[in-house]
């Protein structure tokens, strides 16, 4: 009895307790793969009436359509910065980060199903940290930070550059230092990289330091400042170690090793003077005061240099005052014999290459014939006619004998020798002699002179400058002329300008559009009914200094006499001011051809950042302007193109102590 009563218990306990721990084992082993999927799918969704609804705290978009967002890297030093400019306190201990799709798509997963998985990937190793940075500057403008338990910085969000990583984690450094963050200036000189991954400026911290500078000074005048006296001389103090750290430097890399102890320094003071400052008004009113006074120092300034440019435009240094005197002493002591140039019977041969050169600067038409001479492929074939005035005659006839150009042909003329050019000819060599030209370009009261300072450059009243008006006059037997201005230098030969087919024009010049100030409206009074009827205000102009001129042409269309024309109409100034070029548009008119710009080009007298590239492909470069290669308000960086003509050992130029 007691054996069959222990058979059943046993059979019992088999038939109970073994489906119970077949069971409990099966739970143990489904349950971490099933379970948390089972939680998500109902937690995500619940059955009301059959129907399946979605729970109002989640996002009403389906699982399916759902991305993740972005994860990037951010440095410790940057995400302070950034947290307190959004105001954003982000306590979460973990951060949401990107996965990136094999077949180049978003990810499909449930956004519940990332955080509870807490995938979080790892950056590749062996970035760099510029890369870092040129990350962070992109993710700046519209990616979220985030800190891990560890202290890494992170960012989620989205990122408007297509190169940015998506999944970098990057350890931040403790020991890098913090830079302060400047209003309205982004922080650069640690990184290097501005906004948007771009270089920054190589003088932002310079810029950086005065603008402290002004916001130090704006607070010193302050009452509030006045009346803190602690803070007024630690103010005054940090003022003196900025300009002792600024002096005289223009970018960053002249600013000393301490530049940034100076900075951030000062910017802590400057935070002081913020909290103290409780009057805005004072502020407003202390930098419209600044603000006007800083214009108005600017407009005398530029009245000045305007002034004093001009002044030393028309004023001939010492060894150039010097240099004609010594020649003209020499050739007056050479005999009869001696005064003569060779090859004269090529003056008038047509097949040859004639050059008319107006100018009284022996040293400046010396280097027209010199560069010329040089880049010249048969120098035998050229004929330069230099036509000077009465007092510059005998210097200039001089030079080119002691210092003559090789195998070319050279004649010197006297203007005072054109005996057919006088004021009954010329209508405009009767104006230049009048007195009423004379007051109006050279009188004495400033207030009521002419307001453009040019036109007080005695040039204006030179004979010398309106010669290109009386071409063939000057040389009748020729029939093709290259004129060059002695302020330009030669650097190609120019032979193939003689053959240029000007397709029956009488002007072959370089256009000068590029620019608004050279257009015909910027040089003719259009509101004369005379230049608007006959001319368009924003046709091309073109530039006197290298220009080919056939003189077939011109006699055949009466060129002179549209000239004398033109002049007589401007007797009292009211079609154009002075000079050469604007008659030289009108009577040219619909009568120029246009070269290739690289024959000629402008600008080396008065604009620094001409294109090294057109320079180093041109033909003709030319020194247009006040700051002459010869002066020295000449631009350093262009006259090295000048000078490398000029002999600088000859025995006149080192007598008249003329130096490069």
């Amino acid at each position: 009895m007691m054996l069959v009563r222990n058979a059943v218990v046993l059979m019992l306990l088999v038939t109970v307790i073994a489906p119970i721990v077949l069971y409990t084992d099966r739970i143990g082993t489904f349950k971490s793969a099933s379970s948390r999927n089972e939680f998500i799918e109902e937690v995500t969704s619940f059955t009301l009436s059959g129907d399946a609804e979605r729970l109002n705290v989640l996002p009403q978009e389906s699982s399916a359509t759902l991305k993740e967002p972005i994860g990037l890297v951010y440095t410790d030093n940057i995400t302070k910065d950034l947290q307190k400019q959004e105001g954003i306190e982000h306590k979460s201990a973990r951060v949401l980060s990107a996965t990136t799709a094999d077949d180049g798509q978003a990810q499909k997963e449930n956004p519940i199903r990332q955080v509870t998985d807490g995938k979080i990937q790892q950056m590749q190793s062996g970035i760099s940290e510029k890369s870092t940075v040129a990350i962070e500057n992109e993710v700046r403008r519209d990616g979220k930070i985030h800190k891990d338990r560890d202290g890494n910085a992170k960012v989620s969000g989205r990122s408007s550059s297509n190169h940015v990583a998506q999944n970098v984690e990057v350890k931040s450094e403790d020991q890098s230092p913090k830079t302060p963050v400047i209003p309205g200036k982004q922080e650069t000189a640690k990184s290097g990289e501005g906004q948007n991954g771009q270089m920054a400026m190589p003088d932002a911290r310079v810029r950086q330091l005065k603008d402290q500078l002004i916001r130090a000074k704006v607070y010193l005048s302050l009452p509030a400042t006045k009346n803190n006296p602690h803070f007024t001389r630690e103010l005054r103090q940090r003022i003196k170690e900025v300009q002792r750290v600024l002096g005289a430097a223009s970018k960053d890399s002249d600013l000393p090793r301490n530049s940034y102890d100076r900075l951030k320094a000062m910017e802590q003071t400057l935070a002081k003077g913020n909290q103290i400052q409780d009057d805005c008004a004072a502020i407003v009113r202390k930098l419209r005061a600044m603000l006007h006074s800083t214009e108005e120092q600017l407009r005398v300034h530029k009245k000045q240099t305007l002034f004093l440019t001009q002044l030393t435009a028309k004023t001939l240094p010492k060894g150039l005052h010097c240099l004609p005197l010594r020649l003209t002493s020499e050739y007056y002591a050479l005999n009869s014999t001696q005064q003569h140039f060779p090859n004269q019977e090529k003056l008038e041969d047509p097949r040859l290459f004639h050059y008319a050169l107006f100018s009284d600067n022996v040293l400046a038409a010396a280097v027209v014939v010199n560069s010329t001479i040089t880049h010249a492929k048969e120098p035998s074939k050229h004929v330069f006619h230099v036509v000077t005035d009465r007092l510059n005659y005998a210097a200039m006839r001089m030079w080119f004998l002691v210092n003559p150009p090789g195998k070319a042909t050279i004649q010197v003329q006297n203007i005072e020798e054109f005996t057919w050019l006088n004021s009954s000819y010329s209508p405009v060599l009767k104006q230049l002699g009048s007195p009423s030209m004379v007051d109006y370009y050279f009188r004495t009261h400033r207030g009521n002179s002419d307001s453009n300072l040019k036109y007080r450059n005695p040039k204006y009243l030179s004979i010398l400058n309106h010669l290109r008006f009386y071409l063939p006059e000057i040389f009748p037997k020729l029939d093709k002329l290259l004129f060059l201005d002695d302020d330009i230098v030669v650097r190609k030969d120019l032979t193939g300008l003689w053959s240029l087919n000007l397709k029956g024009k009488v002007n072959g010049a370089v256009e000068t559009c590029g620019e608004s100030f050279h257009r015909f409206d910027r040089y003719l009074n259009f509101s004369n009914p005379l230049i608007s009827k006959n001319f368009d205000p924003r046709a091309c102009g073109w530039a006197y200094g290298m220009n080919v001129f056939d003189l077939k042409e011109w006699k055949r269309q009466n060129i002179t006499e549209v000239y004398h024309n033109w002049q007589k109409l401007n007797h009292d100034r009211q079609l154009w001011k002075l000079g050469t070029l604007p008659p030289g548009l009108i009577t040219f008119w619909n009568r120029t051809y246009p070269l290739d710009r690289s024959w000629h080009v402008l600008g080396l007298g008065y604009n620094p950042n001409v294109n090294q590239r057109e320079i180093e492909r041109a033909a003709v470069i030319h020194y247009n302007g006040n700051m002459k290669p010869w002066l020295e308000i000449g631009i350093p960086k262009y006259r090295n193109y000048w000078t490398k003509y000029v002999d600088y050992d000859h025995v006149y130029l080192r007598e008249c102590n003329i130096n490069p």
